[in-house]
């Protein structure tokens, strides 16, 4: 099983996320029900943003590389769990370039666009804005380097894909709206890590995707 989760890495498997995501480019260039237009630029950029699903390995092992909020910051993410990202800039050309922008500015490494395997389908957060989850391989965890933003970031982590992908440690949330059943989300119990809320979202999407069924 071992090397079933590290073939994960492999570029057989990368060439074949690839192949998966590549259709959902044209999701980022194409509002439904209207004329064609990118949404990274103009007047409908700032109700994007982008975080970065960022696979690594541990030792050799596959994992996923997470943040904890800082407790300092506004909002109602402060203290979560999540990925590195965040809104989109003016200056971002799409929503690759924001999730690799926003990984800079909260972890201080550099990701190269070669490093990035696609983008999955967008989600919707509770306030309304539309969230692009890019995937990138940062590769081994041992040859990056981390320069946290102290204002953002109050911990860097990682959850090994093995650990992620165990039935045990993986659940859902269902939620209600007075006293009527809203929706469920997924959560991934990971000690006082816990993976919820859209970031849980975004892990569950790409989990589909990275590990062959």
């Amino acid at each position: 099983m071992e090397n079933t989760w590290r073939d994960c890495l492999s570029p057989v498997n990368e060439d074949r996320c690839r192949q998966i995501l590549e259709p959902n480019l044209k999701l980022y260039q194409m509002e439904k029900g209207s004329k064609e237009v990118n949404l990274g630029q103009g007047k409908n950029r700032a109700r994007w943003a982008s975080v970065l699903a960022s696979l690594c390995s541990v030792e050799g092992e596959p994992a996923f590389l997470f943040t904890l909020r800082s407790s300092t910051l506004k909002g109602r993410h402060k203290g979560d769990v999540s990925f590195a990202g965040g809104k989109s800039d003016p200056s971002d050309r799409d929503v690759v370039t924001t999730a690799l922008r926003e990984a800079k500015e909260e972890l201080g490494v550099t990701v190269a666009a070669e490093q990035v395997w696609g983008v999955l389908k967008p989600l919707r957060d509770v306030t309304g804005m539309m969230v692009a989850p890019v995937l990138a391989n940062l590769g081994p965890l041992e040859e990056l380097t981390f320069k946290p933003n102290p204002g953002e970031v109050e911990e860097i982590f990682t959850i090994s894909l093995s650990h992620l992908c165990n039935p045990k440690n993986r659940g859902y949330t269902h939620f209600r709206v007075g006293s009527k059943y809203a929706y469920t989300l997924p959560v991934f119990p990971n000690g006082k890590h816990r993976v919820w809320g859209l970031t849980a979202v975004a892990l569950e999407q790409t989990l589909k995707v990275i590990v062959p069924r």
